[in-house]
């Protein structure tokens, strides 16, 4: 997850500039993945970003602010998406007395259905 120039709206005290996270894929998969994940704007939605990483303010992808670098193949390009690191940057920022927030890989858990936070139901 990387750190990028883009700053979010401020609300209070809470600011931050927005984190991304990365994923390498082809110039295919990344197309594919864009249209999957586009009915899920309430959540991830579709990467806001593809390409060259300068583009956010990312200098090094190889270096990322928070977790491990992958390997990026020659035939691949890094494809970005907005990560919920960023209210913790907010949170770090605003120094409350108490916040919750998820921690990689114990994200946020509901019932809700996919379908129901989804643009359009399923089938349609």
């Amino acid at each position: 997850m990387y750190r990028t120039n883009i700053a979010c709206t401020p609300a209070g005290p809470f600011a931050a500039n927005l984190i991304v996270s990365m994923r390498p894929m082809t110039r295919a998969q990344a197309q594919e993945a864009a249209l999957i994940t586009a009915d899920y704007a309430r959540v991830h939605g579709s990467p806001l970003h593809v390409g060259d990483s300068a583009a956010l303010g990312i200098n090094d992808v190889s270096k990322p602010d928070y977790g491990d670098g992958v390997t990026i193949q020659p035939h691949e390009v890094p494809v970005f998406w907005a990560c919920g690191i960023t209210p913790l940057e907010a949170i770090m920022h605003a120094k409350p007395h108490v916040a919750m927030t998820h921690d990689p890989g114990h994200m946020f858990v509901t019932d809700l259905l996919d379908t129901s936070i989804a643009r359009r139901t399923a089938g349609a």
